[in-house]
């Protein structure tokens, strides 16, 4: 048996407690932390709390040679990641091979941080449209800078739509963790280059440290947002559509938002 755990969202009490007897009852423990990570706890605050002792994967064991998950058609195996594991592509697909191989499967899910900003926010779910990704620029061989203009476009469709974007914030192990004030500037650069105007008279709502005892939620125009100290990661971003008369009214009490939006 394969069982995929979501750990929640800060540190290593977020999990269920049927996360928790499985994790208590397995052969053997798995864990990924290169699409998310607790920044709550580290790995032995992890197994001391678990009881067991985790193995942690790279980013190549899970999506190039996950030959692992062979364990699991003799022993009960089980795979943690960060929020909830199925929402991550890597994740499903890695279910699939592990189907593929006649491995009985089971998911344990856990706190996600797409449903926690809705909480945070109070922005309605429902109301969420694609969501999108903000990676860091990177360079050719040849010297060249490559910004990717995907997030920009998908968040302005969305808002053409009166709908929301949630926007996740790159990771990468050579460039560390992205803040909310670098995906706004790289917002703010395509939005230049395009001439476009589109992205500073926004509402943008930005979220720090979900899931710990003092998250950091804060909106405003995007032009103002920028400067605003998040402090430490992960960081998530959230820009609004047109609001609904009750979102305005959360966005100012909940997240210290400018009381012109409630106009």
């Amino acid at each position: 048996m394969l069982n995929f755990i979501g750990l929640g969202l800060y540190d290593e009490k977020d999990i269920s407690v049927k996360g928790l007897e499985t994790i208590k009852n397995a052969d053997k423990v798995y864990l990924e932390f290169y699409t998310s990570h607790l920044f709550g706890t580290d790995i032995k605050k992890m197994e001391q709390f678990y009881g067991k002792k985790i193995h942690v994967l790279k980013r190549e064991d899970v999506e190039q040679h996950p030959d692992w998950i062979d364990e699991a058609k003799e022993k009960n195996i089980v795979f943690l990641t960060g929020g909830d594991s199925m929402v991550a592509t890597t994740h499903v697909d890695l279910r699939i091979r592990a189907i593929d191989k006649g491995i009985k499967t089971s998911v344990i899910h856990g706190a996600s941080i797409a449903s926690a900003v809705c909480g945070l926010t109070g922005l309605q779910n429902y109301r969420f449209s694609k969501s999108t990704t903000i990676p860091f620029p990177y360079t050719t061989g040849r010297g060249k800078t490559i910004v990717s203009e995907v997030p920009y476009d998908t968040i302005k469709s969305n808002f053409e739509q009166g709908l929301h974007t949630l926007v996740y914030l790159d990771i990468d192990m050579d460039k560390g963790y992205m803040s909310i004030n670098k995906g706004l500037e790289i917002l703010q650069g395509i939005d230049k280059k395009r001439r476009e105007n589109f992205i500073n008279d926004k509402i943008a709502v930005g979220v720090a440290r979900a899931g710990s005892y003092n998250p950091v939620i804060k909106a405003d125009y995007i032009s103002s947002l920028i400067d605003f100290e998040f402090g430490s990661p992960l960081h998530i971003l959230a820009i609004p559509g047109p609001l609904h008369f009750i979102e305005a009214e959360a966005l100012v009490k909940l997240a210290d938002g400018p009381e012109q939006i409630l106009d």
